[in-house]
């Protein structure tokens, strides 16, 4: 039973940060695929923000977020990171972890949501 669970959101102003995180637990494929952080603003589709595969060397991040938020990844302890700096009032939205035994991070970027396995309840970024 594999459970993603995200913390770290909340309301900042504009050149603001902050730190979500996402404990994952029983995603037993921890030789392959890939975990990740996508995010929905009221009224868009469910976007994706940065991927990373599973040893956390490969990080992929979307050119809108580029040189302002970094993905990363703990694996002694399962844990996701997303750190995110100089928010913009764009950046509003749910946030979500993601999980998938078979993408690459390229290919988890661009995928329909609906294909991704695992996700976990959102937290909510609020820039204003």
């Amino acid at each position: 039973h594999v459970q993603l669970v995200e913390s770290g959101g909340g309301s900042v102003q504009p050149g603001g940060s902050l730190t979500l995180s996402c404990a994952a637990s029983g995603f037993k494929y921890k030789s392959s695929g890939c975990m990740g952080w996508f995010r929905q603003s009221p009224g868009k589709e469910r976007e994706g923000v940065a991927v990373i595969d599973h040893d956390g060397t490969t990080p992929h991040h979307a050119d809108s977020v580029k040189g302002r938020f970094t993905i990363s990844k703990d694996n002694a302890n399962d844990t996701l990171y997303l750190q995110m700096n100089s928010l913009k009032p764009e950046d509003t939205g749910m946030y979500y972890c993601a999980a998938d035994p078979g993408w690459g991070p390229s290919e988890m970027m661009g995928a329909d949501p609906a294909d991704v396995d695992y996700w976990g309840q959102g937290t909510q970024v609020t820039v204003s």
